[in-house]
């Protein structure tokens, strides 16, 4: 799950590099611990939300929250991870711009109305909107300002055009995986008032959009490649595809299933990993492809 909360960053590291800017690694390391820890709590406390409505009683095995039976003690690491990260976020703020930090809280402010009481917004349907606010314009922004150097970040202002360009098909792929993670246990989350797209779609309809999440990823991805504004190298975040068709032909086959899909989530955590991990190396590794490439061909001339 953890590929999800580093990716942003690591994607602005490996832009940063494309365009041939420094990337601080004290500043890369910080926002990497300080993003697990934040995901942490996210995860816990949705747990922990989601045990007080009833719906992970049987469709989510894997709650800590289930696991241990004890809810208080799940809260408190839930809040203490919480604690621990924006303090690690506070730190990279103070060494480059308050901005990361405010950007950093945005994301939060996201996480908990998604999942918290009262709005639960996931329960109305609003969680993949929001999934992808999150962890790509927002996040990748915040990674963008964290890595430059202190005196750059002082003064851009929010990179937003380039968050969006760089974040927004990564974070697809991770919209991709929270989408997944309800086909199997859509009468769990109907019967709670958990009106999740794949409720309202019912699972044919929702598999049907799976392809499409893929090919918008990639899309969003391969654009700056043919507009000549990313190298050639970028397309390696293609490395996902493998597990994106296994994903698809699985819930094509047996979107009714419960049992067969109850993975689903975890060939979507495949592609999105790979894919970010493709795309971030191949944009990091650009400007030496293209120097060996331009001094090969210097040499058959």
């Amino acid at each position: 799950m953890y590929a999800v909360a580093v990716m942003p960053v690591l994607l602005a590291a490996g832009w940063r590099l494309s365009k041939g800017q420094p990337v601080r690694p004290d500043q890369l390391l910080l926002f990497l611990l300080a993003a697990v820890l934040l995901l942490a709590w996210e995860n816990l406390a949705n747990d922990v939300f989601d045990a007080d409505t009833g719906v992970d009683t049987h469709g989510k095995p894997h709650s800590l929250v289930n696991l241990t039976g004890r809810r208080d003690r799940v809260a408190l690491l839930a809040n203490t991870a919480l604690l621990l990260g924006l303090a690690l976020m506070a730190v990279v703020a103070l060494r480059s711009t308050p901005l990361v930090l405010a950007l950093v809280l945005a994301c939060c402010g996201i996480g908990y109305a998604y999942q918290g009481p009262p709005l639960r917004l996931g329960y109305r349907g609003l969680g993949e909107p929001l999934c992808w606010i999150a962890f790509g314009p927002l996040a990748t922004a915040a990674g963008l300002l964290a890595l430059a150097p202190a005196a750059e970040a002082a003064t851009s202002g929010v990179p937003w055009r380039a968050a969006i360009a760089l974040g927004g098909g990564p974070a697809l792929a991770t919209t991709l995986v929270l989408f997944c993670s309800h086909f199997h246990q859509v009468e769990e989350d109907a019967a709670h008032g958990k009106r999740s797209p794949v409720v309202r779609l019912g699972t044919g309809r929702a598999a049907d959009l799976v392809p499409w999440f893929v090919a918008a990823c990639l899309a969003f991805q391969w654009a700056p490649v043919l507009a000549g504004q990313w190298p050639l190298t970028a397309l390696l975040g293609a490395v996902g595809l493998p597990p994106a068709q296994a994903l698809i032909r699985l819930l094509r086959r047996h979107h009714r299933e419960p049992e067969q899909i109850a993975g689903s989530k975890f060939l979507a955590l495949r592609f999105q990993a790979l894919n970010g991990l493709g795309l971030s190396f191949g944009l990091a590794i650009g400007p030496w492809c293209g120097a060996g490439l331009g001094a090969w061909c210097s040499g058959l001339r």
